[in-house]
C-alpha cells in the first residue's frame, strides 16, 4: 500500500504573514514540517499557490530540495489533488499544514496503523478529542475520496478546508490513542508571533529538530510559555471585563488594571481554556482595551460576548430609520473597538429591547446577523419575568442572568431553561456569582448599602458552609456552587489582577460540587430580599 503526505503552505497568512518561512533552529518552518513528516520515509510534497506572494516560498523549497506543486490559492482541495496527479486512486493521503511542525513520521505511522486496523475511509488527529495539543494535527484518507470531492462539490468551504465533503460522506473517526494525556487545550501551532516564540522555545534545547519524536516534544511542552497551568481546562469560566473599563464592584479596591495587565490577564486566561470574554458598550472603554490586548493575533481564539448599547438616548418615539442608526452605531463601534470584522455574540443590554419600539431593535440586530456581522444574539436578564421572555424568544441563543448561592428567585425557572437548552442549544451564562463581591465581604457598610443592616447570621451561615464543605475560602465556594449547576454553561467572573485570575483558574479546574451538597445549600440558605439580590436597587455611594 502507498502513502504520501501533502503539506499545505502559503505566505499570505493574515495574522502572521510569511510565518512558514520563519526559522526554528535555523530551519524554515515549512522545511522543518516537511522533513519531520518524512523522517520515517514517507514521501512529502508541498502544495502552495501560483501567486507571486509564494515565489519566495518556492525558492526556499527549491534550495532544500523539497518537491512542491503550485495551484489555486483559494481552492486548496484542487491544489492538493493537483499535487497528486501521478498517484493512483488507492493511495492513502495525509493532509498536513506548514504551520504545524510537531507532527512527525512516528505520529503518521501510528495514525496509518489505526486507519488500516479499523478499515476506515477517513481519520483525523486534532485537538481535544485526540487528547493532543492543538497543532499536533493530521488527516488521512484515500486519494480517490479527494478526487471525488474535487469533482462533486463547488462549495467554497469544502474547497478551502479540503475534507468536509469526505467527512459528510464517509464519517469522521478520531485518532484517540493519546486521549488519556488530556492535552487538548495545549497549543503547538503557529498562528501569531506569540505562537512562534512559544514553539521556538519548545525546540530551544532540542539538538536534532528533524529527528526528535513528537512524544519527546509533548513531554517538554508543559510549563512552557503560553501553555496551560493545569491538565484540565478552566471550563465554564468567562472573563468579565467591566473592571477593564470602569471602577466596578462594591469590594473592588484595586481599580482599573493597566492595558499591559489586561493583556497578561486575557492571554493567560485564553491559554488556560476559558470559554469566553464578556464585555459591553456600556463598560466604558472595555471593548477598546480588549481589542488592543488581543490585536497580536489572539482575537478569535475564544468567543467575545458583547452587549448592545443601552439605547438610553434613543427617543422613545423614534422611527425605524433612527432606531436602525442607533443599533448600527453600537454594532460598528463594537467592531471597531474590538478590531473584529464579526461579533461572536451580541446581547441586548436589557430584555425589554426584545420588544422595544415594536421589535425594531431586534429586527435590526437580526439584519446584522443575516449580513454576517453578528454570529449569535443574546439577552441580558435581571428578573425571572425577563428570563421567561428571553427563553421563549426563538432568536435568543445566549442568556446572561445574575445568580448566586443565596439567590432563590430562579428555582422555578430551571425546568424551562433545561427545556429550551434541549430544543435550540441555548447557552446560559451567569453573572454576579459573588453578588458584586458582597458575599465575600465582612464589611457591614457594604451589606448596609445592599439593605442588610444585620448581616451576621448570613456571614455565620457562610462560615459554617465553608467548614461543612471543607472549602478554603468563600470565593471558591460561591463560584463552585454556581458552575456546578447543570444548566449553567458559563460563569462570568470579573478580576483585576493575575493573582485573582490564577485563583479562578484553579477553582474552575476543580471537581464540581456534588448534587447532595448543592441541594443542602439551597435548602438551608438564608432568605434575602429582592432589594438585596438585585444590585440595581442598592444604595448608591
Amino acid at each position: 500500500m502507498s502513502y504520501v503526505a501533502v503539506l499545505q503552505a502559503r505566505t499570505n497568512s493574515s495574522r502572521l504573514p510569511g510565518k512558514v518561512l520563519l526559522p526554528i533552529k535555523g530551519i524554515p518552518l515549512v522545511v522543518l514540517a516537511a522533513r519531520r513528516a518524512a523522517n520515517k520515509g514517507i514521501d512529502v510534497v508541498v502544495a502552495t499557490s501560483k501567486e507571486e506572494s509564494d515565489d519566495a516560498l518556492v525558492r526556499v523549497l527549491q534550495e532544500y530540495g523539497i518537491p512542491f506543486y503550485r495551484g489555486s490559492l483559494n481552492n486548496t482541495l484542487e491544489r492538493i489533488v493537483g499535487a497528486l496527479s501521478g498517484f493512483d486512486d488507492e493511495t492513502r493521503v495525509f493532509r498536513l499544514t506548514a504551520d504545524n511542525v510537531v507532527p512527525d513520521g512516528q505520529l503518521l505511522e501510528e495514525i496509518a496503523k489505526d486507519f488500516e486496523d479499523r478499515k476506515l475511509d477517513y481519520i483525523c488527529c486534532n485537538g481535544v478529542e485526540s487528547g493532543l495539543p492543538y497543532g499536533l494535527s493530521a488527516e488521512l484518507t484515500y486519494l480517490k475520496h479527494l478526487r471525488e470531492a474535487a469533482i462533486s462539490t463547488q462549495n467554497k468551504d469544502d474547497q478551502e478546508h479540503v475534507t468536509p465533503f469526505i467527512r459528510r460522506r464517509y464519517g469522521t473517526t478520531i485518532f484517540n490513542k493519546y486521549k488519556q494525556k488530556n492535552l487538548g487545550h495545549y497549543r503547538c501551532t503557529v498562528d501569531c508571533l506569540d505562537d512562534y516564540l512559544a514553539l521556538e522555545n519548545l525546540f530551544l534545547e532540542v539538538r536534532k529538530p528533524i529527528e526528535v519524536t513528537f512524544t519527546e516534544l509533548l513531554s517538554a511542552i508543559e510549563k512552557k510559555r503560553f501553555q496551560p497551568r493545569n491538565r484540565n481546562p478552566a471550563s465554564k469560566l468567562i472573563v468579565g471585563t467591566a473592571q477593564f473599563g470602569l471602577n466596578y464592584g462594591i469590594a473592588n479596591t484595586v481599580g482599573q488594571p493597566t492595558p499591559d495587565l489586561v493583556e497578561a490577564i486575557l492571554k493567560t486566561a485564553i491559554t488556560n481554556g476559558i470559554e469566553g470574554i464578556d464585555t459591553a458598550r456600556a463598560y466604558g472603554n472595555s471593548e477598546k482595551v480588549i481589542g488592543y490586548a488581543l490585536k497580536s493575533g489572539w482575537m478569535g481564539r475564544v468567543p467575545i460576548i458583547t452587549k448592545l448599547s443601552p439605547l438610553d438616548d434613543c427617543p422613545k418615539d423614534a422611527d425605524e430609520t433612527v432606531i436602525n442608526a442607533f443599533v448600527d452605531c453600537s454594532i460598528y463601534q463594537s467592531m471597531n473597538d474590538l478590531g473584529s470584522r464579526k461579533l461572536d455574540v451580541v446581547m441586548l443590554h436589557r430584555t425589554q429591547q426584545l420588544n422595544l419600539m415594536k421589535g425594531k431593535v431586534l429586527e435590526r440586530l437580526l439584519q446584522h446577523k443575516d449580513a454576517g456581522r453578528v454570529n449569535s444574539i443574546g439577552a441580558s436578564v435581571q428578573t425571572p419575568e425577563e428570563l421567561e421572555i428571553a427563553l421563549n424568544n426563538k432568536h435568543v441563543s445566549y442568556i446572561q442572568m445574575p445568580y448566586n448561592l443565596l439567590d432563590w428567585r430562579w428555582d422555578e425557572m430551571i425546568p424551562l431553561i433545561h427545556k429550551k437548552q434541549k430544543e435550540r442549544g441555548l447557552k446560559v451564562h451567569v453573572r454576579s456569582a459573588l453578588l458584586q463581591g458582597l458575599l465575600t465581604s465582612y464589611n457591614t457598610e457594604h451589606w448596609a448599602k445592599a439593605h442588610v443592616d444585620a448581616p451576621q447570621h448570613i456571614i455565620e451561615w457562610l462560615q459554617q458552609l465553608l467548614a461543612q464543605t471543607q472549602t478554603h475560602d468563600l470565593s471558591n465556594l460561591c463560584l463552585n456552587f454556581v458552575r456546578s449547576q447543570n444548566w449553567v454553561n458559563g460563569v462570568v467572573v470579573g478580576m483585576e489582577s493575575l493573582e485573582q485570575l490564577n485563583q479562578n483558574i484553579k477553582t474552575f479546574c476543580e471537581d464540581e460540587i456534588r448534587v447532595e451538597t448543592l441541594e443542602f445549600i439551597q435548602r438551608t440558605r438564608p432568605v434575602l430580599k429582592e432589594e438585596t439580590l438585585n444590585p440595581a436597587l442598592w444604595e448608591k455611594a
